[in-house]
């Protein structure tokens, strides 16, 4: 969270920051309440104190590379319905800062 507070600010310099949007996969092992505690808390002296942190789930989505099939995904741990554990895993691991919103 330091370096998208940092990365933000040197976008924006001394500009109000009055929203900013994630994009976060459910397979990427972020717990979103932490990135909320912790942006409140880099975000503190910043261009961004005092901005709302929206974020967006993605959910997983994998494509078996044994029979093609292509379905949803909650973990790393699913099973294709062909029995294959060889998937390909299309969305759910992003971690990427969408926008940001300034006064």
């Amino acid at each position: 969270m330091e370096s998208m507070v940092s990365a933000v600010v040197e976008r924006v310099g001394a500009t109000r920051v009055t929203t900013v949007r994630l994009e976060i996969g459910r397979l990427a092992a972020v717990v979103p309440e932490a990135l909320r505690f912790c942006f409140d808390v880099c975000a503190q002296g910043t261009s961004l104190e005092g901005a709302t942190l929206e974020i967006a789930s993605i959910a997983g989505r994998a494509r078996c590379r044994s029979c093609g099939g292509e379905w949803a995904i909650e973990s790393y741990a699913d099973l294709c319905d062909c029995g294959a554990t060889d998937l390909a895993v299309l969305a759910g691991e992003e971690l990427r800062l969408k926008n940001v919103e300034v006064a």
